[in-house]
């Protein structure tokens, strides 16, 4: 009778312990449909050790499946030993082998790696990511063993003992960091079912004065949600923020999507969802702004791309989003591209499962070739390793910045690294703004050279913009905002044997408002003007003719001591003198109007100037009464001199434009060498 109970008690346990399998594999397919692998990865562990060891096939079976879960969390090691049990338990077919030769790649197992690659390509001889896998495994120790000029530096002040990935450098001077974190700081009590760590929110770092960068800090506006918010971007203005939000639906497989928010006073706004295309069932992350402002980069799945993720891109119009397109081959793979971003000077530099590296995701740059195809770089070892590589920033146009790794973490949790690597880099920065006023950050420079250069470079929130250079190469840059006149400056770039940075001065005159002509000086109570006064009058030379179909009206104005009858004779005889000098050096005499005005029209003060005047108000106006109500000498002395000056006014911008029938006339075009893309107004000879 007891050998009779023993044998129901343990038939009796068998049955139990293969209906609690039968419900964690149940909850683990939930999990696993919608995308929540950690969660179904211990349910299917649970699964496996409750199922008895002689039921092989089943064992095996869960394997794959726990194999897989473990892989998408970055558990390297887990998902090698899973793996191997599914081949143990006979339950192995070619792509578990190639599944099992990509993760001993991400573990730096090359040999054994080698081996499992050859395995599934007998089976599958054709399958490009075996075959471009096995070229890896044979070729990366040799590529670890060459390195590179690159030095890493894993950054710990911006680390935590969770996941922090993606930064992305902010700010005119760059001291502020911005980057993904799961850390315990995250909004939100629950634990993600896809990390098991909390949802990931965006954090920044702010350096200091000294340059050393501080502690991250949450952001308490509402741009992070109980949701996973990441891999973020900014318009070049700085304006907008574009970022990867993952909302969260029980019943529901989580989709990414991408989403902006404003920037307003110094704080992020609640972010809105982009909309890419109408397909739901896709997802959308990692956005990447090109250096122009024109195109929005992303990672996507959605039908049509070459397998796995894709990179693709997407015009950005001022009436939204428009044109989505895949970057096709060279770029993406049967494998996953992913985290697209941008050096400056308009290298394109993404990371790749499906292109020949050291192991799970490496980073590569795109370059365009001189045939305006992309040509693929491998940046070797140690920026690259056998881990997971991704999510490059960059400090300015120098080759060093940021990026994300999960090398050496046994739990797979990625984290913040330094890069540099030393080049020799000659550089232009240059600055645009209202001549006698501020930046202008809505201007826009185009940039053309010998050598075919045809760029557009977008200006920074402090009206700033730098850009590369090639030594032997004669440039012409052209700066534009709606409302100005345009300024064109040339640079001739000679070889250099240390990097070098060229600086430009773009000053826009606006056409709405009377446009100080500084440094113009006459003789004591004469109209002839000194020789000093010559580098001013060049300049608006150089301006007219880079603005052809202006005209101007050339005044002249004087303080109100004296008679006003003189005063306006003296004045008249002055602007005069400077039209006389503008046509002596081939300004065309209908463009120019000479107007004295004497004591008439006083100046207006502008905000600009009270930054050098406090005691001045913009919109003063300085009359005689304002002025000797200021009871001040000195005060009075410095209101007369702003008076005493020479301005010009646009009257009109289509002069040479129309013929004696008011019809447009087809303009006339110089011979060139190269045309500014997409400008028709605009044409260069070098």
């Amino acid at each position: 009778m007891r050998k009779i109970y023993l044998i129901i008690y343990i038939v009796g346990l068998a049955l139990l312990t293969g209906c609690g399998a039968d419900r964690n594999l149940k909850k683990a397919e939930k999990y696993l449909a919608l995308g929540e692998y950690y969660d179904a990865a211990s349910e299917f562990k649970t699964a496996y050790s409750k199922t008895p060891a002689k039921d092989r096939d089943k064992r095996g079976q869960i394997s794959q499946k726990l194999a897989y879960s473990y892989e998408r969390i970055n558990s390297t090691q887990k998902a090698i030993a899973a793996y191997r049990n599914v081949v143990r338990y006979h339950q192995d077919v070619a792509d578990t082998h190639l599944a099992l030769a990509r993760q001993l790649m991400k573990n730096g197992n090359y040999k054994e790696a080698v081996q499992e690659f050859q395995v599934a390509l007998d089976s599958m001889p054709d399958n490009t990511l075996a075959r471009t896998g096995l070229k890896a495994a044979q070729e990366a120790p040799e590529i670890k063993q060459m390195g590179s000029r690159y030095t890493v530096k894993r950054m710990d002040i911006f680390n935590s003992r969770r996941a922090d990935y993606c930064p992305m450098l902010f700010g005119d001077q760059y001291d502020q960091l911005y980057f993904s974190s799961t850390r315990n700081d995250a909004q939100g009590d629950e634990l993600s079912g896809i990390t098991g760590a909390k949802p990931g929110d965006i954090f920044f770092s702010q350096k200091d004065d000294k340059g050393k960068w501080g502690r991250p800090q949450t952001i308490e506006t509402g741009l992070n949600s109980e949701y996973d918010e990441g891999a973020c971007c900014f318009k070049p203005d700085g304006s907008t923020m574009y970022l990867t939000q993952c909302s969260t639906d029980p019943d529901y497989p989580r989709y990414a999507t991408i989403v902006t928010a404003n920037r307003s006073d110094a704080a992020w706004g609640k972010p809105n969802k982009l909309e890419l295309t109408h397909d739901t069932l896709s997802s959308y992350a990692h956005p990447a702004i090109s250096p122009d402002g024109e195109w929005l980069y992303f990672t996507s799945d959605m039908p049509g791309g070459k397998g796995g993720l894709d990179i693709w891109r997407v015009r950005l119009t001022s009436a939204g989003t428009g044109g989505v397109e895949n970057l096709g081959e060279p770029i993406n793979t049967e494998g996953d591209e992913m985290f697209p971003s941008f050096r400056p000077n308009g290298d394109f530099y993404f990371s790749s499962n499906g292109h020949p590296g050291l192991g799970g995701l490496d980073i590569f740059i795109a370059k365009v070739n001189r045939h305006g195809r992309y040509e693929l770089e491998h940046p070797g070892y140690p920026l690259n390793s056998m881990g997971d590589d991704f999510g490059m920033t960059f400090e300015g146009l120098k080759n060093q910045g940021f990026f994300s790794s999960n090398r050496g973490d046994g739990r797979g949790w990625d984290h913040i690294y330094s890069f540099e690597n030393p080049e020799i880099i000659q550089t232009v920065k240059g600055w645009v703004y209202e001549v006698d006023a501020y930046e202008l950050p809505s201007a826009q420079v185009h940039m053309v050279g010998s050598d075919g250069t045809n760029v557009k470079l977008s200006v920074k929130g402090d009206g700033s913009f730098e850009q590369e250079v090639k030594p032997n190469v004669d440039y012409i840059f052209l700066a534009v905002c709606d409302g100005f006149l345009n300024h064109v400056e040339e640079l001739s770039v000679k070889p250099v044997t240390e990097s070098e940075e060229y600086t430009l001065q773009f000053p826009l005159a606006n056409i709405r408002v009377p446009v100080l002509i500084d440094n113009i000086f006459y003789d004591f109570d004469k109209a002839t003007l000194r020789p000093e006064s010559t580098q001013a009058l060049d300049e608006l030379v150089k301006t007219l003719n880079e603005n052809p179909n202006i005209t101007i009206e050339l005044s002249a104005h004087a303080d109100y001591r004296g008679r006003a009858e003189y005063n306006k004779r003296l004045s008249q005889r002055r602007a005069e003198s400077v039209v006389n000098y503008l046509i002596e050096h081939g300004i065309a005499a209908d463009r120019l109007t000479a107007v004295g005005y004497g004591k008439e029209k006083p100046k207006t003060v502008r905000k600009k100037l009270t930054e050098t005047y406090p005691w001045l108000k913009a919109d003063d106006v300085l009359t005689e009464e304002f002025i000797t109500a200021l009871k001040d000498k000195e005060k009075e002395e410095i209101c007369n001199q702003l008076n005493r000056r020479t301005e010009f006014l646009v009257l009109r911008t289509t002069y040479g434009l129309f013929d004696e029938n008011g019809k447009l006339k087809e303009m006339p075009q110089k011979k060139k060498k190269v045309e500014v893309e997409d400008e028709d107004d605009f044409f260069f000879d070098f």
